[in-house]
């Protein structure tokens, strides 16, 4: 069996943006790569599709007619899209499918994969009562995949006419495909986004709009010197109001820091202390042979030098300070 060993991010490894891969809920969404970086300069991307800015649906003086104002839209992946993965639409218009009928139709306003505003016509109802089922008769089609809605416009008869604001839907989550709606929270350590709710299945297929990302996994390099490696766990308290029916407890955690030290060379050119102040990963291993088991922290390196007089060993007290617990990886 080798001997223990702590590994620090010495550098990255970068990956252009991949559209990530639904986990089947629809709400967790998983990179082809972790753990993630979050040093600066390294900071992950998330991408997912939808409208950024702008994109107001207004009525027109024209029959079946609407405007679109200009929009910005996150579409990484698309032709035209920027380092960020966000396109420009430059304003227009749009020209609605009335029914064959005095029947309910939707239209759903969209902006496709060329970045074109393009009208997906739904099918015609039974009546003129809506619904929303999407690609139910007489409700909201199911839009390609790689495009975004940003609006429906909804009509009960055939005869052309100009559109009224009544007829115009556009309410985040509904009808409007927004990129910062629902919101998410992304696991470094599993490359996994996860989003507040499910993405909502109005896509062919049935399935989810896009997410992309954008980031790096670190390279590691060993602190060579190292011992007493301490990972980060929370510890648990009890503190108590008294009452006059007797003590009233009350249960509270805290996260600790991980910590280990090292003996230095000459304290100022051993090369982790050039990430010292800095959000980076370091990795413990009980057997430095072996990838796994290891454990894996994030979070800011401190050191505490100590240049002892009498030609003593120098050396340093490091600290890790996480935004979540050590990670146990066992397989």
């Amino acid at each position: 069996m080798g001997a223990p060993i702590i590994r620090y991010e010495a550098g990255q490894t970068a990956y252009p943006f991949e559209a990530m891969t639904d986990s089947g809920d629809h709400a967790v969404f998983a990179a082809s790569f972790s753990p993630i970086s979050n040093a600066a300069g390294a900071e992950p991307k998330i991408a997912p599709y939808g409208l950024l800015t702008g994109g107001a649906i207004t009525p027109s003086v024209t029959n079946n007619v609407v405007n679109v104002a200009a929009l910005t839209a996150s579409m990484a992946g698309v032709s035209g899209a920027d380092a960020d993965g966000v396109i420009a639409v430059a304003g227009g218009t749009a020209t609605i499918t009335r029914p064959t009928g005095n029947v309910a139709k939707v239209n759903s306003i969209t902006i496709d994969s060329t970045g074109a505003i393009v009208v997906v016509a739904g099918t015609d109802g039974a009546s003129a009562t809506f619904s929303d089922t999407r690609g139910a008769a007489g409700g909201p089609p199911l839009i390609p995949v790689g495009s975004i809605e940003i609006g429906q416009v909804r009509v009960t008869t055939s005869t052309a006419a100009v559109i009224t604001s009544a007829q115009i839907y556009a309410v985040d989550g509904l009808h409007v495909e927004r990129a910062d709606y629902p919101v998410y929270s992304l696991n470094y350590a599993t490359g996994e986004v996860e989003f507040a709710t499910p993405l909502p299945l109005i896509h062919t297929g049935p399935a989810a709009k896009k997410v992309y990302i954008r980031g790096a996994t670190p390279l590691f390099a060993p602190i060579p010197k190292t011992s007493d490696w301490v990972p980060a766990e929370s510890t648990h308290s009890i503190s108590s109001t008294p009452t006059y029916d007797g003590p009233v407890g009350s249960a509270s955690s805290s996260l600790g820091q991980a910590s280990f030290n090292a003996v230095l060379g000459d304290g100022i050119t051993d090369s982790f202390l050039a990430q010292k102040g800095k959000n980076i990963w370091v990795e413990f291993r009980p057997d430095r042979d072996k990838t796994i088991p290891r454990q894996l922290t994030q979070g800011i390196l401190g050191v505490s030098r100590t240049n002892p007089a009498g030609g003593g060993n120098r050396t340093a007290a490091c600290t890790v300070t996480p935004e979540v617990e050590t990670l146990d990886i066992k397989a």
